[in-house]
């Protein structure tokens, strides 16, 4: 007789998308739902929820047909350097203005490798900053200041 086993990590995971993506779809239900060409505020909601209960439900299936590798240390690097990153941007894009905000943002995130050399975490923050600025300032044409008032001598 086979038993089926489950690869406990997908198999939580998926668990918890798909009780999430439920919670979601009740609660969206409460709202007046509208149809496909003239949509109520609780249409979008249930469509994001029918596809995290769809991604929940095909994990949940992959968990029991296959093995995974077994949870690695917890990544204290990652966390410590990642998180802090965009708050530290949110905190100071309109005090020093875009540029350097995105600058020292992305200088910040690159430190969340150890294999990552000084010279290449500023070389990469310099690219980063570089195509966004010319993104989104000239080729999107955004308004907002480069340079804020903090880096005005």
């Amino acid at each position: 007789m086979k038993f089926i086993s489950f690869d406990t990590t997908n198999a939580l995971c998926g668990g918890i998308l798909t009780a999430v993506g439920l919670f979601f779809a009740w609660q969206s239900l409460g709202l007046e739902l509208g149809t496909a060409f003239r949509m109520g505020p609780g249409y979008f909601p249930l469509v994001l929820s029918a596809v995290l209960i769809l991604l929940g439900l095909i994990i949940l299936v992959q968990s029991a047909r296959v093995h995974g590798e077994p949870i690695g240390p917890i990544a204290i690097r990652g966390i410590v350097f990642i998180l802090p990153a965009p708050i530290f941007f949110g905190l100071t894009v309109r005090g020093l203005g875009f540029v350097p905000s995105l600058f020292f943002t992305a200088l910040i995130a690159c430190f969340a490798s150890s294999r990552m050399k000084p010279l290449w975490a500023i070389a990469l923050s310099l690219a980063l900053t570089i195509f966004s600025v010319g993104v989104f300032s000239y080729g999107l044409n955004l308004p907002f200041e480069r340079f804020g008032p903090w880096t005005r001598f």
